[in-house]
């Protein structure tokens, strides 16, 4: 550990969490523990990331249960930073919830068979099978948040629910980066984090950000929190090393952070 290179959240407005994800998924193609995850977790600690993201599925394609604990001991060498672990509760999320009582737990409503995370919870279809989950992640001291799609009017129901965040579900602004409809759908995501804030919610985003588009995203969404980034950085760290891409993405977090000041 490297107290020296931490960077705390007073220094910008939105913490990083790094989703290890894909560390794991390299590793497991080959039986020899290469590449580490927790080596990888640490390094981006130590470069500054202020979390760790895993999403443990149920077939361990990626992310392995042992994993899970692992990280939770490293975590706790680094008692300024949170470690969350997303997944469906209706699946195996809840056993590390109940076990390794992580600082955020984030319910995404995944098949078991599903490629990559597609879309959020839907109100008021989910909120019967959600409300006992989140009031035990909570009496565990967990904080919860769900995985929503920009929806304005979802996210009341989020809160009614007992959500302490929602994360913007951030593959659609990421697909019209570059397009036309760059501004219309980052308009629609300033709305339903506003909504959120004005619900009582914190708000987090995740699911496609990268280097070219977190930095306008940070800059016209208000008051994201966090972000949870996972397959973009890793495949920039295949090329620039764990620490240079953590601080490229903390570079762009502030640049945003900024943006958003001098407009305000």
């Amino acid at each position: 550990m490297n107290p020296t290179s931490r960077t705390s959240q007073a220094s910008h407005a939105t913490a990083l969490s790094v989703n290890v994800n894909k560390v794991a998924l390299l590793r497991n193609t080959r039986h020899l523990g290469i590449p580490s995850v927790t080596r990888a977790a640490e390094l981006c600690l130590q470069a500054g990331a202020q979390g760790i993201t895993v999403h443990p599925r149920p077939d361990e394609r990626h992310i392995r249960s042992q994993d899970v604990f692992e990280l939770a001991t490293l975590m706790k060498a680094w008692p300024d930073r949170e470690y969350n672990i997303e997944g469906n509760p209706s699946q195996n999320l809840m056993d590390f919830i109940r076990q390794v009582r992580p600082h955020q737990a984030t319910f995404v409503p995944d098949s078991e068979d599903q490629f990559t995370s597609d879309h959020g919870w839907s109100f008021p279809q989910d909120a019967a099978r959600l409300a006992p989950l989140i009031a035990e992640c909570k009496a565990l001291g967990v904080r919860v948040s769900l995985f929503m799609d920009p929806v304005p009017e979802q996210m009341a129901a989020a809160k009614a629910v007992g959500a302490d965040r929602v994360e913007l579900y951030t593959e659609p602004y990421a697909a019209a980066w570059g397009t036309p409809q760059q501004e219309v759908e980052l308009k629609r995501y300033a709305a339903a984090a506003q909504a959120a804030l004005d619900a009582g919610l914190g708000v987090n985003a995740g699911h496609d950000l990268n280097r070219d588009n977190l930095a306008a995203f940070v800059g016209e969404v208000p008051g994201v929190l966090e972000v949870s980034i996972g397959h973009a950085l890793i495949a920039d760290a295949l090329e620039l090393g764990y620490a240079a891409t953590v601080l490229a993405y903390l570079d762009c977090i502030r640049s945003g952070f900024a943006a958003q000041v001098d407009n305000s």
